[in-house]
């Protein structure tokens, strides 16, 4: 597996998004699939699981995908001592399905703390702001997250969801190489953060893409929404989803994409996108296509 670089941590280039082992109760894995989906990613070399404490069936079930991920690592056969680990908060549910955001020091402290035990760790790998709390001054929640770092809480701090002016507030809040990375949606039918990408390469911030193959349910659609891919993925007799996967990693060597999934089959399938050289003639294919 080739390896990026994601704060201080070296990564594989492709991470396993974690969410879909708790989407919803009809369509969500029962608990031996989705151990079984975390350790085949293991297996194909995968070592960054990203999280967040909001992923879960409903409102009083917080915290569940964070618990399926710890429970899995506890139960892999072999070691797990290279595996990193991010997650993220500020984002609140409560009864009736209640949404909010909260990005006080009080209540990131107390997500920290429940993050920590469901995870069954002792420190947060790559602790991430979900999403901006309007009521705040965006420059003092990344102060909060800066203090759970200092607090030794949490080894490195991200931002999700974030434009490029937060971008650069972040990074003048956490000092130089302190904001470790930028978690934005990205995909062949999501461009629209094309602009922050290029601009997390320029300052040398890893960019995690989030639904890098169109979203929950819609990975297996992607060869018929971008006909290109599935036409690339024949050519060299890979899935179109590998073909997606590999564009997106061509963008920049600061780019680790985080496909969801919640089958085995998937994950080990985007696991091989990282060897999946794409010449000069299919990325200017891609890219005309999508333009």
């Amino acid at each position: 597996m080739q390896t990026r670089q994601i704060g201080p941590f070296e990564v594989s280039a492709i991470g396993l998004g974690a969410m879909p082992l708790s989407s919803g109760n009809n369509v969500r894995p029962d608990e031996k699939q989705a151990f079984a989906t975390v350790h085949a990613a293991l297996d194909a070399g995968v070592n960054f699981i990203d999280t967040a404490d909001i992923y879960a069936p409903s409102w009083d079930t917080m915290g569940h995908n964070e618990e399926i991920v710890g429970r899995a690592l506890a139960s892999y056969g072999g070691s797990t001592d290279h595996v990193i680990v991010g997650t993220k908060a500020g984002i609140t549910r409560g009864p009736g399905e209640t949404w909010g955001r909260d990005g006080s020091l009080a209540y990131l402290r107390t997500a920290v703390e429940a993050s920590l035990r469901r995870l069954g760790r002792d420190v947060i790998d790559l602790y991430q702001w979900h999403r901006p709390d309007r009521s705040l001054e965006y420059a003092d929640v990344v102060g909060h997250f800066k203090t759970l770092q200092e607090e030794g809480k949490v080894r490195a701090v991200g931002i999700s969801n974030a434009n490029i002016e937060q971008i650069d507030i972040a990074l003048e809040v956490m000092g130089a190489d302190g904001l470790a990375s930028v978690q934005n949606e990205f995909s062949p039918r999501f461009l629209s953060s094309r602009d922050e990408l290029d601009h997390c390469g320029r300052l040398g911030v890893a960019f995690l893409p989030w639904s890098p193959l169109g979203g929950t349910g819609r990975a297996k659609e992607v060869g018929d929404s971008s006909h290109v891919f599935a036409e690339i993925g024949g050519e060299l007799e890979v899935s179109p989803q590998q073909v997606v996967l590999a564009w997106e990693l061509s963008l920049g060597d600061h780019v680790v994409p985080i496909p969801g999934a919640s089958r085995p089959e998937s994950i080990t399938d985007s696991a091989r996108a990282p060897h999946l050289l794409l010449g000069p003639a299919h990325l200017e294919r891609i890219e005309t296509s999508l333009a």
